[in-house]
């Protein structure tokens, strides 16, 4: 029986529940914000930060325009004060146990409720939990006064006693972006930058699970639940597991915690990155009962699957791949950074359309990297959903960090948190100690001036973070693999192409021809990339004016790389032409990256299975900016970003010169064989024939398979008018012999046509001419289905644009015919 009444208290004080389950109140209404030393207070938003408020309340000019980043510096330095009234319900307040979990506040708090300290904060990546019944009324007043970080760095520098690298942003446990990149501002924010919570309960609380797949078959799968809580009385309890909403388990709960669970799923379905299979997510859900009456319940979307890091020793060095339920998986990617400067201007809309855009781009891995945040929720949701393995770096990025005590239990409880928080994804298939840590100690002379004894602390400080602290928090707490940092090897290290992960910035920040990258393939690239400038919109937003301009100094203050204007025009001068105006420029460059990260991915592609894998730099922007990315700011996709669609495609035809030897190779990164005819031909641009020949092929699963090799001394061409196409199974390929500023094409004779679509429009275009590099824009917001694009002689493709817009009368169009045709 639920109740304990007897009458008389029944008549007289009602009836009450011998338990009930936990209660949870997001604190995010009434919010107000100033400075520490003002008296007006302004309305502010929660979750937020310090500039948004600012913008929202018209107090400073939106830093992402022109150069006003450097007007607004000041906020950094300023301590701010926020504070919320909430009332707790005369119920709430009865519950044996009233906690407020504060799951990020940046960075250096101190939190009063109603006048009480309750608690100081110094790491914006940390979950605090502060047992506030004690202090609670049924009217409260929460405030929270931040101060700026740069009074923290200061003691804590001194406290040091010599200079680490890279400068004071290594003492404050935040986002490291922040302090500026070379891609993005500085832009130090400080505020509640996720929720705050009230938890109420009084008997018992879940206050973790963990899901452990222990072993794999066709018919089985074993599992084991690891149930984590709070239990206030002493009677027997019952769990039952609920998958897909099926009873499968129901017992009494183990006598000693942490609960181990184990159960089993008969003929499981496995999750797969989603270009090998599909990412399969079953529901899991444990309640905890006493009798009928349920105390808890979670539930959360779990993936069966096996991943593992395989590192072995070869004659060549030693190998870096991933394995998915024993089936090696090339991987194909990019480094993600944070959308926004300000993380509140994120939805889970631009959540969802971003990773859209990886999967659309046939992607199947997102390097998290290590100076921005441990994601949202929501972000490793969409991850595990859409079948893209997530690597995870932990947040520390190109820098040396202390050592000292307070800062070590505070890294650890940092990864606690977050390894906890999300163990349970299946999209998470390594985390990374770091990012150019090591390479940066070993190779940028930070080691330069300093004595033996001084190296060696610092070393030795490395060492307890990404070599003790880190490995063993994830060894304790989930079964994912761990990597130290990021490359293994730096590019001047000889092991760096033989060994682990790679970053290959010979090319961009050494200026090395994009040629390089044939004949330098790395085990596995885990970063390299190249600049280019952002779609028209973005840079019509940064000047505020409906016109492109890139010599304005608004715009220059969105490039952050020293050299970067240098080094496009620099590269672009070696293979394209170099228009003269801003407009065409602007096209010109996004064609120039994508041109040399082509060149990479391919020979990358083509060393399979030495190369297993490739993640170049960088997804997205911050900001609208300048950078390496291929998706800028407003979410347009860049030339690279189309390019590397065709270029990760699964089965990719890839051909290159060598010798006066045309090879032609079928990578197959599929988990079954493609048999079918490869046909190849050697055309003029305006159509003419001049060689062909086609073969039966066969290629292998997860294989590069050279397929084609032709002496080209005996065909009769001129390298500067021809293209090769080549087609396999419905794929195509076009291969150019001469690098672009010397092909020599006609002038354009594009003929295009409109037609309404049920959501947006069909483009036809057609042209009796080869069309290289057809770039279609428009002033209407939407997105073409292909874009940066050939089109051979006398053929019509049609492109679809997903817009909301009713007409479509403003298209323009760009053909590379334009900027090389000779008399």
């Amino acid at each position: 029986m639920r109740y304990s009444c007897l009458i008389f208290a029944l008549l007289i004080f009602g009836c009450q529940p011998k338990h009930d389950v936990p209660v949870s109140i997001e604190l995010n209404k009434n919010w107000k914000f100033k400075k520490a030393t003002d008296t007006l207070w302004q309305s502010a938003t929660v979750p937020g930060n310090v500039f948004s408020d600012l913008l929202e309340n018209k107090q400073i000019e939106d830093p992402f325009i022109g150069d006003n980043e450097k007007d607004v510096q000041w906020v950094s330095e300023t301590d701010w004060e926020y504070k919320t009234t909430f009332l707790v319900s005369k119920e709430t307040l009865q519950k044996k146990h009233i906690g407020l979990n504060f799951e990020g506040l940046d960075t250096y708090a101190s939190v009063f409720l109603n006048d009480s300290l309750i608690l100081k904060t110094n790491n914006a990546f940390r979950n605090f939990e502060v047992d506030v019944k004690p202090f609670l009324k049924p009217e409260n007043e929460l405030r929270i006064l931040f101060e700026a970080t740069s009074k923290y760095e200061e003691r804590e520098k001194e406290k040091l006693g010599y200079e680490l690298p890279e400068g004071e942003r290594i003492f404050a446990r935040k986002a490291q972006f922040q302090y500026g990149w070379d891609w993005g501002p500085k832009l130090n924010t400080s505020g509640i930058w996720r929720p705050i919570k009230l938890v109420a309960w009084t008997d018992f609380k879940i206050t973790d699970v963990y899901i452990r797949t222990n072993k794999i078959t066709d018919s089985v799968s074993d599992l084991t639940l690891q149930l984590n809580q709070t239990n206030y009385f002493n009677e027997n309890l019952n769990y039952e597991i609920l998958v897909n909403d099926s009873l499968i388990k129901k017992a009494a709960l183990p006598e000693y915690q942490p609960y181990d669970i184990s159960f089993k799923i008969k003929n499981p379905k496995l999750w797969w990155p989603h270009n090998l299979g599909e990412p399969y997510l079953y529901n899991i859900k444990v309640m905890v009962k006493d009798g009928n009456e349920i105390l808890d319940s979670v539930s959360t979307k779990y993936g069966i699957r096996d991943i593992k890091l395989v590192t072995e020793k070869d004659s060549i060095g030693e190998s870096f791949y991933f394995k998915v339920n024993g089936e090696p998986v090339y991987t194909k990617g990019a480094n993600y950074i944070p959308q926004h400067s300000f993380q509140n201007q994120v939805t889970d809309a631009h959540y969802e359309k971003l990773l859209d855009d990886v999967v659309d781009a046939n992607m199947n891995m997102l390097r998290v990297w290590g100076g921005g945040i441990y994601e949202n929720d929501i972000f490793y949701d969409l991850c595990d959903e859409k079948g893209i393995l997530v690597w995870q770096d932990f947040m520390f990025a190109c820098a040396m960090y202390p050592g000292d005590d307070a800062f070590l239990e505070d890294v650890k409880q940092e990864a606690i948190d977050n390894v906890k928080r999300l163990r349970n994804h299946a999209s998470i298939a390594l985390w990374c100690g770091n990012n150019e840590n090591s390479e940066g100690w070993h190779r940028w002379g930070w080691q330069a001036g300093r004595s033996d004894e001084e190296k060696e602390e610092i070393w030795n400080n490395y060492l307890k973070v990404f070599d003790s602290i880190l490995p063993e928090t994830v060894s304790k707490y989930t079964n994912t693999d761990y990597w130290e940092s990021s490359p293994k090897y730096g590019r001047g290290n000889p092991k760096y192409k033989a060994e682990g992960d790679a970053h290959d910035w010979w090319i961009w920040h050494d200026a090395y021809p994009f040629e390089y990258l044939e004949e330098n393939v790395p085990r596995f690239m885990s970063e390299f990339g190249f600049q280019s400038f952002p779609s028209y919109e973005t840079i019509k937003y940064i000047n505020q004016n409906d016109s492109i301009e890139i010599s304005s100094e608004g715009f220059k203050n969105h490039q952050k790389h020293i050299r970067g204007f240098q080094l496009i025009d620099e590269y672009m001068k070696r293979n394209f032409p170099v228009p003269v105006n801003d407009e065409d420029y602007v096209y010109m460059s996004q064609l120039l990256q994508a041109y040399g990260m082509e060149i990479g991915f391919e020979a990358q592609r083509r060393s399979q299975p030495y190369n297993m894998g490739t993640l170049y730099w960088q997804l997205n922007d911050c900001w609208p900016s300048v950078s390496w990315s291929s998706i800028d700011y407003f979410g347009n996709w860049k030339a690279l970003h189309y390019k590397t669609k065709k270029a990760f495609a699964d089965v990719l035809i890839s051909s290159r010169e060598q010798n006066e030897t045309l090879k032609t190779w079928i990578i197959n990164d599929k988990l079954d064989v493609k048999s079918g005819i490869l046909k190849s031909k050697i055309m003029t641009f305006n159509g003419n024939v001049l060689w062909e020949f086609s073969k039966q092929v066969e290629v292998l699963k997860n294989t590069s398979t050279l397929v084609q090799e032709v002496d080209l001394k005996t065909i009769d061409f001129k390298k500067s008018k021809v293209v090769l196409v080549s087609e396999f199974n419905g794929k195509t390929s076009y291969h150019y012999f001469i690098n672009p500023k010397n092909l020599n094409l006609e002038l354009s004779k594009l003929k295009v046509e409109i037609a309404k679509a049920e959501d947006g429009f069909n483009i036809t275009l057609s042209s009796s001419i080869l069309e290289k590099d057809v770039f279609l824009y428009t002033n209407e917001k939407g997105h073409f289905s292909d874009n940066f694009f050939d089109i051979l002689p006398n053929e019509r493709i049609i492109i679809h644009f997903k817009t909301d817009a009713k007409k479509l009368e403003n298209l323009q169009y760009k053909t590379f015919n334009t900027f090389v045709r000779k008399p």
